[in-house]
């Protein structure tokens, strides 16, 4: 199986962060939201990871060959052309044909992954039930709970069963067809090529689509959602507060994730707060936030708050949301 991971989007929702790095790398609970994404896909056997970058698309080539001993390739993505689109740069790493699970790297799941393929089953696709389903994707089923249609942004309720960014297909050469008929059909959606659209092809050509749902959809796209991400991930595993050692003057409210090179004192940090390698907290009362690598926060109180790499922040009592290198109060 062969995995590719679209990434090459500027992430405008996520700015000023975006602006010097690319989303993937959006640090949530001590680890870049790709670094999670990974660790979810270790135990399945995968022959080669195909990363579509695009803006600073270095970084996410350091960051993978820096941390994940994978076979792993990048394919630059020039034009901005939609979701098939960048798939289709993967063209010719796939005609193996061979089985490929497409990932978004703008959310985080929990879902079982085991026996993807299903008997009779051209594709699975990963879908989360939520109230109001008219913001996302959604699926509909037929008696035997097979996809009969994919719907973009439905004006009713009806329909429940969002796609959460998850597209197992059991063979890579019909998807690619599809999108070859995609393009050279000029289906277009908002000027972009949608996989959505491509799904829909290959549905009516009468392959057989099923779903399979996912306990837990965490969004990584916008600042209030990566915090939201943060809480979770703290609540689930990733909270090191009993391995902290002694900080001066300081109270330690778990949940938290703090790097062990990071310097604190007569603080009070949580619950619910992400502190990133060589960080300076003095003096501050932090909660459901996420301060980067080598940000320094004085005499500040923080909440809901996200503080870029290298960025200082001083005397400001309100929740914050400070790029890279930036500087809020009196340095």
């Amino acid at each position: 199986m062969k995995v590719v991971i679209p990434l090459a989007g500027f992430g405008t929702r996520l700015r000023p962060h975006t602006f010097t790095k690319p989303k993937p790398l959006i640090n949530v609970a001590g680890k870049a939201v790709l670094g999670h994404l990974l660790d979810k896909l270790a135990p399945l056997n995968v022959e080669e990871y195909i990363f579509i970058v695009g803006y600073l698309g270095d970084q996410v080539e350091a960051y993978v060959r820096a941390n994940y001993p994978i076979k792993a390739r990048f394919v630059e993505q020039t034009e901005m052309l939609g979701q098939a689109h960048a798939i289709y740069l993967a063209k010719e790493h796939l005609q193996a044909d061979t089985p490929v699970f497409v990932i978004f790297v703008d959310t985080l799941f929990e879902a079982d992954l085991t026996n993807l393929q299903q008997d009779g089953s051209d594709a699975l696709i990963f879908v989360k039930e939520v109230d109001d389903p008219r913001p996302f994707g959604v699926v509909t089923l037929n008696e035997r709970g097979e996809i009969t249609r994919f719907v973009e942004k439905p004006t009713t309720t009806e329909n429940k069963l969002v796609v959460v960014g998850l597209y197992y297909f059991a063979r890579s050469l019909p998807l690619l067809a599809a999108i070859e008929q995609l393009m050279a059909r000029r289906i277009m959606t908002k000027n972009e090529y949608f996989l959505a659209d491509a799904m829909q092809l290959m549905v009516q050509d009468g392959m057989k689509f099923h779903t399979r749902q996912v306990s837990e959809w965490l969004d990584c796209g916008r600042a209030d959602t990566v915090l939201a991400t943060n809480r979770y991930l703290l609540d689930h595993g990733h909270d090191n507060s009993a391995q902290l050692t002694h900080y001066a003057q300081t109270i330690i409210i778990p949940p938290v994730r703090i790097d062990p090179s990071a310097r604190i004192a007569r603080s009070v940090i949580g619950p619910h707060v992400t502190i990133a390698a060589n960080a300076v907290i003095e003096d501050c009362l932090v909660r459901d936030s996420i301060i980067d690598e080598g940000a320094f926060c004085k005499d500040t109180l923080l909440a809901q708050s996200l503080v870029g790499r290298n960025a200082r922040v001083e005397g400001r009592f309100r929740a914050v949301n400070v790029g890279d290198s930036s500087v809020l109060g009196f340095a």
